[in-house]
């Protein structure tokens, strides 16, 4: 091979060092389930930007905010808008939205009564004891015709709030990730569907009511707020927001998990 010919294959592999310097690693915490689930899917159509995904599981719905803000991760992809502002109105976290996801609609779920109207008077239904979560699921029961909340109560209503009470329900509030395990002791359950699918549940066929999706609870990828503006952050919100994951998001949960886009 003549010296002209090396001088440009050195050239050649000078010049594709960059574009494999460029693969940045962009750790993102999600919920065991569809979350994790979708980011699997988005993870392929992210290595063509650049970004190595490395998807870290958390089982609550507090961690990943914590980690987010320590910078034990990059971003986070698990929760609805209200959830993330009640968080950095207690925490002070400084977080920010850059896209919306997704859309799981919260259901009321019961092993004892075949439907909705069969829930008795007197039962004992389990909300989640988060203050978001808590309060969609009465926000739920009150759209159900079941609950009077007092006015100006917003997305946190709590049991304390509750003026009027049509069947005289009892409620017992608990961990949301523990609420698939209750069901033997309880009436019925107000259950967030990434914990029912991870329960075996089928949100579309086994709930006996779901909340309206087109509400305010559309999931979010959440990163710090000094980094929202950074070229990882685009490319990421690209990855996710393609019509690959939506077709994949609409073939594998079939109704449970809707797409924003």
């Amino acid at each position: 091979m003549s010296f002209k010919k090396l001088g440009l294959a050195a050239l050649l592999s000078l010049a594709a060092l960059p574009a494999l310097a460029q693969t940045q690693t962009i750790r993102i915490a999600a919920t065991p389930g569809p979350h994790a689930q979708i980011l699997e899917a988005v993870k392929p159509i992210a290595a063509k930007k650049g970004l190595d995904l490395k998807i870290v599981e958390f089982s609550d719905y507090v961690v990943p905010n914590a980690a987010l803000a320590s910078g034990e991760i990059e971003a986070n992809s698990f929760q609805h808008q209200p959830y993330l502002d009640n968080q950095k109105t207690d925490r002070g976290y400084k977080i920010e939205t850059v896209a919306q996801t997704v859309n799981f609609p919260i259901g009321i779920y019961s092993k004892k009564h075949k439907a909705f109207d069969a829930v008795p008077s007197g039962a004992t239904i389990a909300i989640p004891n988060d203050p978001t979560n808590g309060g969609r699921a009465l926000l739920l029961l009150q759209d159900k015709g079941l609950l009077k909340l007092k006015e100006g109560v917003g997305f946190k209503p709590t049991i304390l709030d509750i003026t009027a009470n049509t069947k005289n329900f009892k409620f017992v509030e608990i961990d949301a990730a523990q609420a698939p395990r209750v069901l033997d002791d309880v009436d019925a359950a107000v259950i967030n569907t990434n914990y029912a699918t991870q329960a075996g549940l089928d949100p579309v066929k086994d709930a006996l009511t779901r909340e309206n999706p087109k509400g305010p609870y559309v999931n979010i990828i959440a990163v710090r707020a000094e980094d929202k503006d950074k070229p990882w952050v685009k490319a990421l919100v690209e990855s996710y927001r393609t019509p690959e994951v939506k077709q994949f998001v609409e073939e594998k949960f079939k109704g449970a998990v809707l797409t924003s886009w």
